[in-house]
């Protein structure tokens, strides 16, 4: 069996991650080359007739002079099913995939239609984090200045400053009991925990279990067994992956094996299938624990999602539901049932889709995304977990009664459901990282 580091998805940053493989050696398999801005093109456009998983639909014929650079070329013949293939530069996928870390305040936020910005989360202990800044906070001025204002001038960003070590700005926000507080903070470099909050509460006589799981990189193996450890014994699981675009799918298979146990152990996790020209890379990976790797045992498991949840985030679901019993609360996720693996081209990583991922019953294919089974908004009430949250109440709900909430909604005005074109441009589109 080939393995690959498998990456299934992008998320934050404009830089996160989709389908890669298990070998930590990927720098092996980089083309090397002459790297003008004509040999990157003619090397791009060698790999893509080889390895692309929609190759057969490429034009026979492509003159790379045709286009400027090797973004210009990608944009022009991926077909019109992929709305996932991308190009980074080499310094952007190790900042963000290897090394987990960025230059920023530590928090990301959405801009509502009204001009205000609200915190969606908080990196652990980031410079947000120890000023006390929480999720659904409101930012109301930067440097003294309204959000409003700085939004309409196009000033927002600058505001903020450079994301460069040691610049401050001074934020003003606002708590859902409207309490306000003022701090300077100062940029730094910020490790993104991808497990961004774990609790346990109890729903009639059960205790519940809840995680939020962000992103799948390198360093999410050990915070996921960090969350199942605390959880151990929990009578049922809840995985909010609302704002989780992908990334290894190695992870996405650790986050359901942890949650499902013995129910799955040594099957089917997922068929890896790629195009005509390379059928014998074609491989089945099972699901399957480590020594010393906590696991829950559980036949059911609750699964948070929005149009932003994608790729190894519904990998999760599709790959559990031969096996357990999976409940989707929220909105219908955005459709990335295929994988890319990383390939460096001289100083870019390209990310074009080489393979699909179908079930143990091979299902797959769901362009149009999964649908939720219990629909509920995505609002901010208070931090992660709180008892107001729709999707947490529609999944008390389910739990108490076995049916869906007749109206999870709530008088919040920060409920925001956007479908960008882009799943990986999640971020850029819809909220943004500081």
């Amino acid at each position: 069996m080939t393995r690959f580091w498998v990456l299934a998805a992008i998320t934050t940053l404009s830089l996160s991650g989709c389908g890669g493989s298990d070998s930590n050696n990927d720098d092996a398999t980089a083309i090397v080359g002459q790297c003008s801005v004509s040999d990157e093109k003619q090397q791009f456009l060698d790999y893509m007739y080889e390895q692309y998983f929609w190759n057969a639909e490429l034009a026979d014929s492509i003159d790379p002079d045709n286009y400027a650079d090797i973004y210009e070329l990608l944009d022009a013949i991926t077909v019109s099913e992929d709305r996932y293939s991308f190009i980074t530069t080499e310094q952007q996928y190790q900042d963000r995939y290897v090394n987990a870390a960025y230059i920023g305040f530590g928090f990301a936020t959405r801009v509502t239609t009204t001009a205000r910005v609200f915190v969606n989360y908080v990196y652990q202990d980031s410079p947000a984090a120890l000023a006390g800044i929480k999720r659904s906070d409101e930012i109301t001025h930067i440097n003294g200045e309204s959000v409003q204002l700085l939004l309409a001038q196009g000033r927002y960003q600058e505001a903020l400053g450079d994301d460069d070590d040691g610049v401050t700005a001074t934020l003003t926000w606002r708590t859902v009991a409207g309490d306000t507080y003022t701090d300077v903070l100062t940029k730094t470099e910020v490790e993104t925990n991808t497990v961004l909050a774990t609790s346990s509460y109890s729903v009639g006589d059960k205790t519940v279990g809840y995680y939020v799981l962000n992103t799948f990189i390198n360093r999410t193996g050990d915070d996921l067994n960090q969350a199942y450890n605390e959880l151990q014994g929990v009578d049922e699981l809840v995985i909010d992956v609302r704002y989780n675009g992908g990334g290894l799918t190695r992870y996405a298979n650790q986050a359901a094996t942890q949650a499902a146990g013995n129910n799955v152990i040594g099957e089917v996790f997922g068929d890896y299938l790629f195009n005509a020209d390379n059928s014998e890379q074609n491989f089945t990976e099972l699901f399957q624990m480590y020594d010393g790797v906590q696991q829950l045992d559980l036949e059911r498991v609750y699964v948070l999602t929005t149009a932003q949840s994608c790729s190894s985030s519904e990998l999760i679901i599709n790959a559990l539901e031969p096996f357990v019993e999976v409940v989707v609360i929220g909105a219908r996720t955005c459709g990335k049932p295929v994988g890319q693996i990383p390939q460096r081209i001289c100083d870019k990583r390209t990310f074009v889709v080489n393979f699909e991922i179908v079930n143990a019953l091979g299902e797959g294919r769901y362009f149009n995304g999964i649908a939720a089974d219990c629909s509920a908004p995505d609002s901010l009430t208070g931090d992660w977990g709180h008892a107001n949250d729709p999707m947490l109440r529609a999944v008390n709900q389910h739990i108490e009664t076995g049916t869906c909430a007749t109206n999870p909604t709530s008088s919040s005005t920060t409920s925001t459901t956007l479908s960008p074109t882009k799943p990986w441009r999640i971020i850029d589109l819809w909220a943004a990282e500081h």
